[in-house]
């Protein structure tokens, strides 16, 4: 049945246009009316820190992680670059008449970086970086270093469907900021943080699931208050035929004390069941089993099976 909008679409004269806008129509046609409904956001940038700088290619300044695209344009010696702005922070482009009135800019090579937006091809290689025997004949373990995404992406050459458990530990996008990584995924003040998340998370999912095994196999997801919520109607969409199940988990019986709300004690555990895949009992030998009664001693407590972060001990 033809719709209001498409009576009003027939008096489009431009036939260009009329497309244009019938297209995007229909993409907001196929969005969801129910369930979790976000925009399918794009914005992440891969930096490629071991890519030569060369004319024709885009680059970022390296210090800056809101730093627009430019175009490397000419090069002086291999030390100094002339630059275009061709993106701005957001990753919308700019039109080439925008590009010439901003103007160009001189940088030093040492100063930028070779970036890749998603959507751009990129054809990831490994190469061997070392490797550590002690274990003599039994299988051995492979850690690769890379982009998340891309190395999902690699897999499925090799491993599509043939996975038995994959562990995520996503960033929360709680603001959080220490050594082991930006937690705040997206700027606290984006009033687009959680969508973006969220199709930061979609992506990698969806991959991770062509690498599961379909008839055996269990996906791991562990979060914490400030995107549970969201992450769990994400699965339930993405993984609609699986058991999925969520258990807090237990990282400061003290609590972590945060000014002006409730101390913050567990976090959360997402497991995807997918096939026959389910928690069986395992007996636990004595010395999993601890002699010192129930009491907090500052020891790693196997019998508990919780997570002893220092600050707890205190």
């Amino acid at each position: 049945m033809r719709s209001e909008l498409d009576v009003l679409l027939d008096k489009v004269t431009d036939p260009v246009l009329r497309a244009d806008i019938s297209s995007q129509v229909e993409r907001i046609r196929a969005k969801r009316t129910y369930g979790l409904v976000f925009e399918s956001h794009t914005p992440e940038r891969v930096r490629l820190p071991e890519h030569p700088i060369r004319v024709g290619v885009k680059v970022a300044y390296r210090d800056n992680s809101d730093s627009p695209g430019f175009e490397v344009i000419a090069l002086n010696k291999g030390k100094f670059a002339t630059i275009r702005k061709m993106q701005n922070a957001d990753g919308s482009y700019l039109s080439a008449a925008q590009s010439r009135e901003v103007g160009n800019e001189h940088s030093k090579v040492d100063a930028l970086v070779v970036v890749a937006d998603f959507g751009e091809p990129v054809f990831p290689g490994m190469r061997h970086l070392g490797s550590v025997s002690r274990g003599g004949n039994k299988p051995s373990h492979v850690v690769i270093k890379g982009e998340n995404h891309h190395v999902l992406e690699a897999l499925q050459f090799t491993h599509a469907g043939k996975v038995d458990c994959i562990y995520i530990d996503p960033p929360y996008n709680s603001g959080a900021k220490d050594w082991k990584y930006d937690n705040s995924y997206v700027d606290d003040a984006d009033d687009y943080r959680h969508s973006k998340w969220l199709a930061f998370m979609e992506r990698r999912l969806r991959l991770a699931k062509q690498l599961l095994n379909p008839e055996d196999s269990v996906l791991i997801v562990t979060i914490d208050e400030k995107e549970y919520l969201r992450l769990g109607l994400l699965l339930e969409q993405v993984f609609q035929e699986c058991k999925v199940q969520m258990v807090s988990t237990l990282i400061n019986p003290a609590s972590v004390a945060r000014a002006g709300a409730f101390g913050r004690s567990d976090e959360y555990i997402f497991f995807v069941s997918m096939g026959a895949s389910a928690p069986q009992r395992v007996r636990l030998s004595r010395e999993w089993v601890s002699a010192k009664g129930r009491t907090h001693t500052g020891n790693i407590r196997w019998d508990l099976l919780r997570r002893c972060e220092s600050y707890s001990r205190v």
